[in-house]
């Protein structure tokens, strides 16, 4: 899961537009209210105004949801005909943002004013997802209580492997409390809350998740929690726990076909992973897909995970590997690049976009960035 929507704080950059989300985030209701006046905001012509402001995807109305500010949730709602269920960055909504302020009265006000609880975000997760992969534990007790199911998938997993996926110990033992099925197999086996618990090292939820009857030799994934924690490196733990717990160490090893049907659907998890922003866990499910087998499109795709998690080293490393299996992709050289950019290496981006050029020539993104390393490569060292 990507940073909680609580966490995309306003900036006030002066303009009125950004005065106005900034004083919905601290729950100023009346320098809000001071601020529609100064725009001409009034009563009767609100409904597109209230919409309309907002930046990057934030809006008035998630500004002040995302902080539990009600009283300002109440002006926006009834005053100005706000929607508790308008499409925000990522398509998370009010009745979302609210979720994940842990503020049971303002969950409550959305929902008796419609809040939809079936509503998904571009990461299918609906408001029960929002509460129990942000730990909001008393709102994830409130949403079960109003008769939410427990196990809602909208196709990328339910919120008990939201809450594994982000170490959320707590609601996650709640989410158990109410019978959540701790064998949920996400993404045709390439996923589960167990699995999630390996990945972001939770032991307290992997407990959990076993105790409450999570099949320890991982049956239905692709591969086993043992062979998971036993290819990576500090997992010493995670591996007595799950011997101690049952674990078959006996695996036999598998034909080439089923390595091959195991690597194609670990790479579609973790390029579903990478779109959803989460590059520390799309690099590790890269990781098992090349113990399977490495190939250059692996490393690639590894490679910018790594970058953007601003690990140059490492992208780079994978970089060489991908040109070395495919020394005439254009991708290849340009991961090649973005990473010596990135290691401030300008003079090697060149010559590796260079390569890139030749190899794809008219390919704006990388001319662009051909031009981006030519220009620092040109100023002092102490203006790079």
């Amino acid at each position: 899961m990507a940073a909680p929507f609580v966490y995309c704080r306003p900036t006030d950059d002066g303009t009125s537009e950004s005065a106005l989300l900034r004083a919905a985030f601290d729950g100023n209701l009346g320098r809000l209210k001071g601020i529609l006046k100064s725009l001409g905001i009034e009563k009767g012509k609100t409904q597109y105004a209230v919409l309309a402001l907002n930046k990057h995807g934030i809006g008035v109305l998630h500004a002040a949801a995302c902080q539990g500010h009600l009283n300002v949730c109440k002006f926006l709602v009834e005053e100005l005909g706000g929607d508790v269920n308008i499409a925000g960055k990522e398509d998370i909504t009010p009745f979302m943002a609210a979720a994940e302020s842990g503020d049971v009265p303002t969950v409550q006000y959305f929902l008796d004013h419609g809040g939809d609880v079936t509503k998904a975000d571009v990461r299918g997760c609906t408001v029960l997802h929002h509460a129990a992969g942000t730990g909001c534990c008393k709102v994830t007790e409130f949403l079960l209580s109003k008769g939410i199911p427990v196990d809602i998938d909208c196709g990328l997993g339910t919120p008990l492997f939201h809450a594994a996926n982000n170490g959320k110990d707590k609601t996650l033992k709640i989410l158990l409390d109410h019978k959540a099925d701790p064998n949920v197999i996400i993404n045709n086996g390439a996923g589960s809350p167990l699995m999630s618990s390996l990945i972001y090292r939770s032991l307290k939820c992997m407990k959990l998740l076993i105790k409450a009857g999570a099949d320890v030799n991982g049956k239905g994934t692709v591969v086993t929690p043992l062979m998971l924690a036993a290819s990576q490196g500090g997992y010493t733990n995670f591996i007595q726990f799950l011997l101690k717990a049952g674990a078959n160490p006996n695996i036999p090893d598998d034909d080439q076909h089923q390595k091959e049907s195991r690597k194609v659907v670990l790479k579609a998890q973790a390029d579903l992973v990478f779109k959803q922003k989460n590059y520390a866990a799309a690099a590790k499910i890269y990781d098992l897909a090349i113990a399977h087998g490495p190939t250059a499109v692996l490393y690639a795709n590894r490679s910018i995970c790594r970058l953007l998690m601003g690990d140059g080293e490492g992208a780079l490393s994978d970089a060489y590997r991908c040109r070395m299996m495919r020394p005439n992709w254009a991708k290849a050289c340009y991961r090649q690049g973005a990473a010596h950019m990135l290691l401030k290496e300008y003079k090697h981006a060149c010559d590796a976009l260079m390569d890139a050029q030749k190899l794809d020539s008219g390919n704006v993104e990388i001319e662009r960035e051909l031009r981006k390393a030519r220009e620092l490569m040109a100023k002092p060292p102490d203006e790079q």
